[in-house]
């Protein structure tokens, strides 16, 4: 239950010739206190509840709970979820053995890009594509729950 991925700016949409997969998400936060994020999260025709933890000193790894719950029942909690809803496609990216996740942000966060990498450890090697742009891993302004209230626009 330990999530470890590294976060960057992306550079180009390149990726998107790139992606196996893309998917519509619409997610919001019950809470989005950094300590303990509740996020609900309609990912196409699935739902999911996910629980956060705090990040670490590195910011890349942090305790992450997830449950797929009916589609239903997140739309009814995303009614009563804190102001922000964020809405974006999810682009999948195989390069070499890692899949980068590629968000295409619309609505208030329109014009970011952003693509993160899960990993198994801390130090593990991975390829950078020539579309991936500055690591942001540690920057908090980049967490979804951030954004959800301090959009990118009013940057």
């Amino acid at each position: 239950m330990l999530e470890i991925e590294r976060k960057f700016l992306v550079k180009s949409d390149a990726y998107k010739n790139e992606a196996f997969s893309q998917k519509r998400i619409k997610q919001g936060y019950l809470n989005s206190n950094p300590e303990r994020t509740v996020r609900i999260r309609i990912k196409d025709n699935k739902a999911y509840i996910t629980v956060k933890g705090n990040s670490n000193a590195s910011g890349m790894s942090r305790f992450e709970w997830e449950k797929e719950i009916p589609v239903e029942d997140a739309q009814n909690l995303l009614l009563l979820c804190e102001t922000g809803v964020i809405d974006k496609t999810r682009y999948e990216v195989k390069i070499a053995n890692h899949i980068y996740e590629v968000d295409e942000f619309y609505g208030e966060n329109e014009g970011l890009e952003m693509a993160e990498i899960e990993l198994q450890s801390e130090t593990e090697s991975f390829e950078k594509p020539d579309w991936l742009g500055e690591e942001v891993t540690n920057d908090k302004r980049y967490y979804n729950s951030y954004l959800s209230k301090n959009p990118f626009k009013n940057w």
